[in-house]
Order: C-alpha cells, then structure tokens, then sequence
C-alpha cells in the first residue's frame, strides 16, 4: 500500500483529534423508496437552528462579523474590486505547516472604490473541522452526537499579511455596487438554508470521469458557488495565477443507505449496526493521550484499509462506504474561474 495513504489518514486523524441541532428540512428523500442518484444532493433546510450549548469552539466563530451574518450594501454606482484570497489552514497558528500538505482555506475580498473600505467573505465551521467530521460520543445518548454547522462570515477589513504571506491575494473581478447588492442577497438566502460543513468528497475511483457519490461542501465550495453567481450577474473574472484549490477524498464502491438517528439507535434501533458505528468512531475522539492517539490511529488503519469500511453521516443520515485503494487522498488541483455568459453583458 502506498506511504502516502498512511500519511494522508495520519494527518487527518491528527487534524480532527486536535482541532475539536437538526432542523426541519425541505423535502427529504426516502433511498429506500427512490432510485438513487448520484451525487447525493447536499439536502437544504428552511432555517439555520440554534447550536447545541454543548458546541463549544475552540475559537470563537466570526468574532468581527455582523452577528446575523448581514452584508452591507453599496451604492449602486461603485465600483467593487474582487479578490481572490487563499491561505494554509490555521495559518495563524501554525504558519505554513498545513500549506505543505496543500490542505488551503479558501475565502473572497472586496474593495469598494467610493469608500476604500475593504471587506473579507468566508464560510467555515463553527466549532471547528473535527466536530464537522467526526461525532462526540456522550455516554447519556444513545446516537453520535453532531456539533456540525458552517456559516458565512463577512467583515470589514483583509488582512493583507495573513494571505500574502503563505498563501494568494489576489484581484481576479470587478464588478458594480449593484451586482455586489444581488450578490449579498444571495449569500443570506444560501447561508439559511445551507447549513452544514461536509469534509469529504466521495468517489469510486480518483479518475476524473469516475461517479461521484458524494460532493464536500466546504470553505472552497463557498467560493465556487459564489464565483457562479457573480458570473450569472455578468461579472467577468481574470486571473494570472492557476486557481487550484483543497479537496479531501475517499473512495468507495457504491455506498449503502442505513437510515437515520431514529431508525438505527434505541431500543427500536439495529442495536448491531448501532454499535459498529459507535465504535467506528470511538478513534476519532478528542483530547487524547499520545498513547490513546497511536493506538487509535491503528484502529483506524485496521477498520478503513484491512476491513474496508467507513461510516459517512450526510444530510443527518448514515452511510456505509465499502473502501476500496486508494481509500483516501488530499488532493490540490485547478479549477478554472467561471466564464460569465457574453449574453447576459449585452
């Protein structure tokens, strides 16, 4: 088996080991009574809940933001500069540590030319990437308990040094302050109802045409999404750099539907499928020993390349993946900056 897989699931389990609420939703779809296609749509919700009290961040989230997440508007007639800003992850903490394993944050600046004032978008966790992957397991509840919410966060000001050092900053659009006023009504509308942080992307095989089973949505989707919109508005994107960006893959066979809280833990539960997750995840909790986190790190081996199984919990439901070689790779590759419709100009 390739080193690099090793490494790969050593970073993770490390990353999510240190770096440590479910609303109605619209529409849900019943796998067992549909055909299934893939990718498994990232499901919306008609509200954002109030988190759990038991989430608490490590670093409080948005600390200069707007508590609501609202973006103020500009004058119709401004012109607004866009940047494009990228940035290992917990840079700030750890430097260029994470950039050699091109594991990048992803974010979007702007720059008002009526007022100078600078602004920064960006969408991430709320407590962090380990509690969005991985699950807590509280002995009073039967069920993996989820502290899984992302969020848009914009304030004023970028902090030049903080994307220039280790990572990009730079112009790629302009636009007016009309098209910045659609923008933000688009990202309130997509901040309410998208509302949860997915790590992975998951795939049959790590050739470009292969099935996709599921998407990520992350910090860099964010991006992409928004990128789109702004395209759609007619805004025109230029970039003298390669736009590459983070994705975190796993490859499986086809994925196995199992059901959700309700139908898989209790005592009207699948009381052996239950507890196979929880010990699924019982590795990739926080706060332990280095002796608990090597000895963790071979029960994560063991489970995800020996017995080729993995637990994927997507739209608040559980997943079987059935892993296959090279079960997992962080990968950094291009991906072009939208073109924006010659019609919707003229």
């Amino acid at each position: 088996m390739s080193g690099s897989v090793y490494r790969h699931l050593w970073l993770l389990a490390a990353m999510c080991t240190t770096m440590w609420c479910s609303p109605r939703t619209k529409q849900p779809v019943d796998y067992g009574k549909v055909k299934r296609a893939w990718p498994v749509p990232y499901r919306r919700f008609d509200h954002r809940p109030k988190a759990d009290s038991f989430c608490q961040a490590l670093y409080p989230f948005c600390p200069t933001g707007s508590p609501d997440g609202s973006i103020p508007l500009m004058k119709d007639s401004d012109r607004v500069q866009v940047f494009r800003l990228q940035t290992p992850v917990w840079e700030f903490k750890y430097g260029d540590l994470l950039g050699h394993f091109h594991i990048m944050h992803d974010a979007i600046g702007f720059r008002s030319s009526l007022t100078g004032r600078n602004y920064t978008m960006e969408w991430y966790e709320l407590f962090q990437l380990g509690n969005c992957t991985f699950p807590h397991l509280r002995p009073e509840l039967e069920a993996p308990f989820w502290c899984n919410q992302g969020a848009a966060c914009f304030y004023e000001g970028i902090d030049d040094l903080h994307w220039m050092q280790n990572g990009t900053l730079e112009q790629v659009a302009e636009m007016t302050g009309s098209q910045f006023n659609e923008m933000a009504r688009w990202v309130r509308e997509d901040n309410e109802t998208g509302i949860y942080y997915e790590t992975w992307t998951v795939q049959a095989e790590p050739s470009p045409n292969t099935t996709v089973w599921f998407e990520s949505y992350d910090c860099s989707q964010f991006v992409h999404r928004t990128y789109r919109k702004l395209a759609d508005l007619g805004v025109t994107f230029n970039s003298k750099q390669q736009t590459n960006y983070t994705k975190i893959f796993l490859y499986s066979a086809e994925p196995v539907f199992l059901g959700n809280d309700s139908s898989i833990f209790g005592q009207a539960g699948k009381q052996e499928l239950a507890a196979d997750i929880r010990k699924f995840y019982h590795p990739f909790r926080p706060h332990q020993s280095v002796k608990e986190f090597l000895i963790s790190l071979l029960e994560i081996l063991d489970k995800v390349i020996l017995e080729r199984s993995f637990y994927l919990y997507y739209n608040y439901e559980y997943w079987h993946l059935p892993m296959k070689p090279p079960y997992m790779k962080i990968t950094y590759e291009e991906i072009p900056l939208p073109h924006t419709d010659k019609a919707i100009i003229e």
